[in-house]
């Protein structure tokens, strides 16, 4: 029997409203740059290895690249695009390839890199970028018997990195003294797909070729949440924190097909929310905004980005919309929100890897005011941290230390990268315990250093203002020229 009509229309009205859900994203738009502003000519790593193999901040892109008798990548600063040079200098101290790297959220020039020789190096990266290759790190992290495929740094705590090997180990090091201060063994039976600090940093999460993902206290050396089959499939997993503590997480289905779930830690056996995607085979990597709420899904081998809206109703994680183009991706890195253009409403930006370059991709919500959106741009989490290493691994919890983005992010002095240990630096002449055994206790840095340390700053500061000024004075010259001329 048909319905009335008046029922008829608000009946369909109403499904309109289900299925049309008012967001502010449901128009953001990706745009790939000019051809101009894209990396050229570099040579991405052809490594079997599901990392993203780029890593972005508001100075630097670092993309692995090939390298011959061992591990390298390139640093660029962001402005050097176009055709990058065969003889480009590049982070070369790795004896086995690059698998993964991780700029430190402290320290735009700061950056970890794990790799098949078993090890994690930290480098510290010149100011303007690369001069020459460099092959001394700051500081060599060695603990695992397999090669390194994931590192990781801490978001609120100075020098905590975590790293995962092949050897189904997890160690979180104190990169200020080159420690291993807690190694997580006997809870991963397998290989360790992927490894995630929560918001504040007092739990990780993980998942395992054994199909589990786990949640982990790590100065308890402790699992607190555990699901076996979050996805059925034999492919690689992935797992991340989200801003509330739930999880979200990719995977496969029994039947091959590529899944996405939501979970509650707290009440881990069902989850919130599972969709079925398609049945590409490239594993899905999740690059999640705190901020807004939104996952980007970047699938390897893919030629598009997907994004999803995380809210609490139901369906709980709510398609947005897809950015495609015609070239696979072989990585991917995404910028921390303290470097997008807040003045063209840039909520996202990727650095999406071809086979020969590295092209930026930028997500916009459309607004016609010029105004600040205060509305996309909460107050995100800034370069400063909330505690030290040592106050973490003593079980201190510390939340992200938020700026405004209103007048755009102006980066601050440049932090130089103090390690402690110092036979770590000096080309580890000792390799026994005994010898590194005083080093532990070496907790902080000597009042000389540090005073040397503030003088640097000093200098290095005043050198800056003095560029600025003799620039400004240029400037004011050649307008006087000009005017000059105007008025004759």
């Amino acid at each position: 029997m048909p319905l009335p009509p008046k029922l008829s229309l608000d009946y369909k009205r109403d499904m309109f409203r289900r299925v049309v859900r008012q967001s502010k994203f449901r128009h953001v738009f990706g745009q790939a740059v000019k051809n101009d502003q894209c990396y050229d000519d570099i040579r991405v790593s052809r490594v079997t290895w599901d990392s993203s193999f780029c890593a972005v901040n508001p100075k630097f892109v670092a993309i692995i690249i090939e390298a011959s008798g061992g591990g390298a990548f390139l640093v660029l600063p962001l402005s050097k695009t176009g055709r990058i040079d065969k003889a480009y200098p590049t982070v070369c101290g790795h004896t086995g390839p690059v698998l993964d790297i991780d700029w430190c959220p402290h320290n735009d020039q700061v950056i970890a890199s794990g790799s098949e020789d078993c090890t994690v190096m930290v480098w510290q990266i010149p100011e303007n970028g690369l001069a020459g290759p460099l092959s001394e790190p700051a500081v060599v992290l060695e603990g695992h018997s397999k090669r390194v495929g994931i590192v990781t740094w801490h978001p609120t705590a100075r020098n905590v990195l975590l790293s995962a090997g092949c050897d189904n180990l997890i160690i979180i090091w104190n990169v200020g003294t080159g420690e291993a201060v807690i190694q997580l063994e006997d809870m991963h039976p397998d290989l360790i797909f992927s490894a995630c600090w929560n918001r504040n940093g007092s739990l990780i999460c993980t998942a395992c070729k054994d199909k589990r993902v786990r949640v982990i206290d790590p100065r308890k050396g402790k699992v607190t949440a555990e699901k076996d089959k979050a996805h059925e499939g034999a492919r690689p997993m992935r797992a991340i924190f989200l801003a509330d503590g739930n999880i979200f997480t990719t995977g496969f289905s029994r039947m091959s097909e590529r899944q996405l779930a939501l979970w509650d830690p707290k009440n881990i056996e069902e989850p919130i929310s599972v969709h079925e995607m398609d049945t590409s085979n490239g594993v899905l990597l999740p690059f999640y905004d705190p901020d807004t709420s939104v996952v980007y899904l970047c699938g390897k081998g893919d030629s598009s980005i997907r994004y999803f809206e995380i809210t609490d109703e139901a369906p709980f994680v709510h398609y947005l919309n897809t950015f495609s183009t015609k070239e696979p991706q072989r990585g991917m890195g995404y910028m921390p929100k303290r470097g997008l253009d807040v003045n063209k409403c840039e909520i996202a930006r990727f650095y999406k890897l071809h086979e020969r370059k590295c092209e930026p991709i930028i997500m916009t919500v459309p607004r016609k005011s010029d105004l600040f959106q205060d509305d996309l741009y909460p107050d995100t989490a800034g370069p400063d941290w909330a505690l030290e290493a040592e106050e973490w691994f003593q079980g201190r919890n510390g939340d992200p230390i938020l700026i405004s983005l209103k007048h755009g992010y102006v980066p601050g002095k440049n932090r130089e990268l103090k390690v402690v240990k110092k036979n770590v630096l000096e080309g580890k002449p000792t390799k026994t315990p005994e010898n590194s055994a005083p080093a532990h206790k070496q907790v902080s840095p000597t009042p000389s250093i540090q005073g040397e340390a503030r003088l640097e700053d000093v200098v290095r500061e005043l050198r800056t203002v003095r560029e600025m000024v003799t620039s400004q004075e240029r400037r004011i010259t050649k307008l006087e020229e000009q005017m000059a001329k105007i008025s004759i």
